[in-house]
């Protein structure tokens, strides 16, 4: 071997044994870190802070249909004070010295929830402790607050000279307070997911997107860096008319404080769109007064007599009976197997189907109806599904529950299902049933949501739709509005026409027509109830040529009660309350006309 290989060698051999010696190094301080210093460095893990933080969105408002706020995330700051800026402690605290009174003075007067001289002492305090975050007010400010402040000379020199921060949340508010409360629903905390209407129907659109920011050290300091900007969400605009909402809601709300009802449920369509320009929801609280707590609106219950119509109208339309074929009705129960059927108003007389629907007598529809469809009582089932009024129609608000008419098990159910029981519908669903009829036939989806919006700018936009384009015969529906008008406007017979007593439905202002509807509640362990009952209204006006359905119901109001008179009371209120806002009539020496739009 050459004394240049030898040389060759011993190189490499000092190379790798200084690798080796470098390994070994290595490994000998990842020992001793995982055994001597492992608590130590887990110690400092646990101080660190996470360096990026969530840019919350601003979540989108919910508007009426004349773009007035119903729901909207109002900005609000609580405001923060850094005392160990070195600006502040220069000079001696020359700076600090100099503005410490104005600012607890602006303080006072501005934001008010202490007196000069208690701010004054506070930030004294904190100065002289040097504390990093010193919440100045105890609670949030308002952005009026805010502006007002930063024309303070302290603060409007910038937080690294005062220390003054502003640190925004955003506070949902309803600017309306109660008014459609429960369909527009609410949110979980302050920025949270929607937890109930629309704000839960629509949370993906309101929510936006958090963006991202990043905590990243500049001039010696930790400063907040914007890494991806929130998208905030977009606004939601309702069919809801808030001057409507209001004139709904207060004559509820009136009809339910003078009856003490359980609840109060009220709805007004639109009745060529299916908008609902209003929908109102009032339970009793323990102390007497009315708030909404639940939507009734979409929740089914047994109607009652408003059923009776679509009892009939099955039962015409499939040429079981004739508008003027008649039944016999007796103030004695009819006994029909081991079913008594009773009538309200009792009387020995010969009714036409017509005026059985005006009277609204028990006894006639369990006749009529059992005498149509005795042994095939599916096929009535099928025809009221045929309606559309048991399709599984998309509603916004969520929780909105299907009508439940099942086919009945035996004949006895089907004579009880006639006049509204053993069935359940929900308000809505009663609504979009008589809208049709008032629709010339034509069954609209009741709608709550117009438009998706960002910017003022549409991103999406809801149509009227239609659920059936003819619930029925023209024949057939022409002798169901005849009935209904007499049912406001027979005054010997009809349950929402006027008596001596009370107005009922029957305006001076504008024609309505309709139906009553009344149900005896059901209480646990007694069954049903014949001093506990619902009552219901639904109506169209003005009757001539239709533009709103309006529905009332009130469970369980202080006898005594009549569902003409309470609810058709309070329809009739509406109508006309309606009518005067939205123009629909006009006056020509001294003649009332439907104004032409």
């Amino acid at each position: 071997m050459s004394d240049e290989q030898r040389n060759t060698i011993w190189r490499f051999a000092i190379i790798f044994a200084f690798i080796l010696l470098g390994f070994g190094a290595v490994i000998g301080k990842i020992i001793y870190i995982q055994s001597v210093e492992r608590n130590e460095w887990l110690k400092v893990a646990e101080k660190q802070v996470p360096t990026h933080r969530p840019i919350r969105a601003t979540r989108g408002n919910i508007l009426d249909c004349n773009g007035q706020l119903l729901a909207s995330s109002m900005p609000q700051y609580y405001m923060y004070m850094d005392t160990r800026v070195p600006a502040l402690h220069e000079k001696n605290g020359k700076l600090f010295n100099a503005h410490i009174d104005s600012l607890s003075r602006d303080l006072a007067t501005i934001v008010g929830e202490h007196s000069q001289a208690e701010y004054r002492q506070r930030i004294t305090t904190a100065y002289n402790r040097g504390e990093k975050r010193l919440k100045v007010c105890d609670h949030r400010i308002n952005y009026l607050q805010r502006r007002a402040l930063e024309q303070n000379s302290l603060i409007k020199k910038g937080k690294y000279k005062s220390g003054i921060l502003f640190e925004d949340q955003h506070r949902r508010i309803k600017p309306f307070g109660i008014l459609a409360s429960r369909t527009i629903g609410g949110i979980y905390g302050e920025d949270g997911v929607g937890n109930s209407g629309l704000e839960k129907g629509f949370d993906t659109q309101l929510r936006g997107k958090d963006g991202m920011s990043s905590i990243q050290r500049i001039g010696g300091r930790n400063e907040q860096v914007t890494v991806t900007e929130a998208e905030d969400g977009m606004d939601v605009v309702t069919t809801i008319d808030a001057n409507l909402q209001d004139i709904v809601e207060n004559a509820l709300l009136t009809k339910v404080r003078e009856k003490s009802a359980k609840w109060g449920c009220c709805i007004l369509m639109e009745t060529q769109t299916g908008y609902i320009r209003a929908i109102a929801n009032l339970d009793r609280s323990g102390e007497g007064g009315y708030y909404e707590a639940q939507n009734h609106a979409v929740q089914r219950v047994e109607p009652g007599s408003t059923f009776k119509t679509i009892a009939l109208v099955a039962a015409i339309d499939d040429g079981k009976i004739e508008i003027d074929d008649t039944v016999k009705v007796t103030r004695q129960p009819w006994q029909y197997f081991s079913a008594k059927h009773t009538d309200a108003h009792p009387m020995d007389t010969l009714l036409t189907v017509r005026s059985s629907l005006a009277v609204s007598s028990n006894i006639a529809l369990a006749k009529l109806i059992t005498r149509s469809y005795e042994g095939s009582a599916k096929k009535f089932v099928r025809r009221i599904e045929r309606m559309g009024l048991t399709d599984s129609v998309y509603c916004e608000i969520p929780g909105a529950e299907k009508a439940r008419v099942d086919v009945p098990r035996d004949t006895v159910t089907l004579s009880k299902m006639s006049y509204g029981y053993s069935v359940e519908l929900s308000p809505m669903q009663i609504l979009m049933f008589y809208n049709a009829i008032a629709n010339n036939g034509k069954m609209m989806r009741p709608m709550l949501v117009t438009s998706i919006c960002r910017d003022g700018e549409d991103i999406k936009t809801y149509h009227p739709e239609t659920v059936k384009s003819s619930i029925c015969s023209k024949r057939t529906l022409h002798d169901i509005q005849g009935a209904l008008h007499d049912v406001v406007w027979d005054n010997h017979l009809g349950t929402a026409a006027a008596k001596p007593w009370s107005r009922k439905a029957q305006s001076d202002l504008v024609s309505i027509a309709g139906k009553t509807g009344t149900a005896q509640l059901i209480i646990p362990g007694h069954g049903y109830s014949g001093k506990h009952h619902r009552m219901t209204f639904v109506g169209y006006f003005p009757e001539e040529n239709p533009r709103y359905t309006c529905i009332c119901m009130i469970e369980d109001p202080q006898f005594p009660y009549d569902a003409g008179m309470d609810c058709g009371s309070t329809v009739r209120v509406i109508a006309e309350r309606t009518m005067a806002y939205t123009g629909c009539y006009i006056w020509q020496e001294g003649q009332r006309i439907l104004e032409k739009r």
